[in-house]
């Protein structure tokens, strides 16, 4: 589940890349005072994730952009399309937006046999612990968790993504259905990898550090009721780590039904 907040800029503004910290206390404001409020000092994965204002790139007074907030949980996105609707001043650093809109949406990645591809429209941040890098034959000259770079090839990139989903699926989907982990088949047939960079992140107020992301395409068949649940829980609470920074956010490029042809599997989405 998520939702689609349409916004148009108070004022011309320079594209801030470094959105993440302000975006995200913009949200945490929104759940003040909720049943969502006490997660925000748990040390576990949250139950949401969003996007970047898109599309990027400098603004004039009146210019529109969009946000995409997504969760696992209908009521946390009732309470913050709520505030956002009362305070429709949307300020993020040095870009001052009003909100215009807000509209629910169900993205589904499709019933089993649906063909389509995912793209992150934020990047991933993986980190491999140091109690893995010798299972990885990792030559690094220290010993904290390493950012995942092409060099390390797909293998740690797999395995981080879905142990990471499969902690998220054990808070956020009911015990008695299987994990990622629990049961066969890759969540992915194919890894398009679109390219790697490094970005100033303000993970706490007054600390700054450079992350390693990458950004990604990933083509899915859905084999069945758990796959199709899993790639849909990627879809509310994104991939890899520290979604509620914003890193992670996925979104439905491509997807083509088994009832339906490629072109008007392309179509639903133009």
């Amino acid at each position: 589940m998520r939702i689609l907040v349409r916004l148009s800029a108070r004022a011309d503004a320079a594209y801030d890349n470094t959105y993440h910290h302000k975006l995200r206390g913009r949200l945490w404001q929104a759940l003040e005072g909720s049943d969502y409020d006490s997660h925000h000092d748990d040390n576990q994965p949250k139950p949401f994730a969003y996007s970047n204002p898109f599309p990027p790139g400098e603004m004039q007074e009146g210019d529109e952009r969009s946000l995409l907030v997504a969760s696992t949980e209908e009521s946390l996105l009732a309470h913050v399309a709520e505030d956002l609707t009362h305070d429709r001043e949307l300020n993020i650093g040095e870009m001052p937006f009003h909100v215009d809109k807000v509209t629910p949406l169900s993205p589904d990645v499709g019933e089993p046999g649906t063909t389509g591809t995912l793209e992150t429209g934020t990047g991933v941040l993986v980190r491999i612990p140091p109690w893995r890098f010798d299972e990885y034959d990792m030559d690094v000259d220290h010993d904290e968790a390493e950012f995942w770079r092409p060099k390390h090839t797909m293998e740690p990139f797999r395995n981080q993504i879905e142990a990471n989903l499969d902690k998220k699926h054990g808070l956020y989907a009911p015990d008695y259905l299987p994990g990622p982990s629990d049961v066969d088949g890759d969540l992915f047939d194919g890894y398009d990898l679109i390219k790697t960079f490094a970005i100033p992140v303000t993970p706490t107020t007054g600390r700054e550090e450079t992350w390693v992301l990458s950004k990604w395409r990933f083509d899915y068949t859905v084999r069945d009721d758990d796959h199709r649940r899993h790639l849909n829980l990627a879809l509310d609470v994104g991939l890899g780590e520290r979604n509620s920074l914003g890193f992670g956010f996925l979104n439905i490029t491509d997807r083509t039904r088994p009832d339906e042809t490629e072109l008007e599997g392309e179509n639903a989405f133009a």
